[in-house]
């Protein structure tokens, strides 16, 4: 099964998260903070919405910078993704 967005829908992937500090600290679990670095996985076609023309920006692929609690957690298959607007991803990382 797979995920094709609608319109200006983004499919995204977390990235793992750290397990530890830049100084070599081993982080539990509790204490990792959820990532905000995530990589596209499925992108809409874009197209009207809300009565303006959206044009997607990122493509399969892109690693982007989220906000910390946007979009919509799915699990497909036994992976987890987030399904976001593309007006919560605030940076393309390259």
């Amino acid at each position: 099964m797979t995920i094709k967005p609608l319109f200006d829908k983004v499919v995204v992937k977390t990235l793992k998260a750290e397990e530890k500090t830049k100084s070599g600290i081993i982080l539990t679990a509790a204490a990792q903070e959820k990532p905000a670095v995530c990589e596209v996985v499925a992108v809409g076609p874009g197209g009207v919405v809300d009565g303006k023309d959206v044009t997607m920006q990122v493509k399969v692929g892109d690693k982007v910078l989220l906000s910390k609690y946007s979009g919509t957690e799915v699990k497909v298959e036994g992976e987890e993704y987030t399904i976001i607007r593309q007006s919560d991803i605030l940076a393309i990382v390259e």
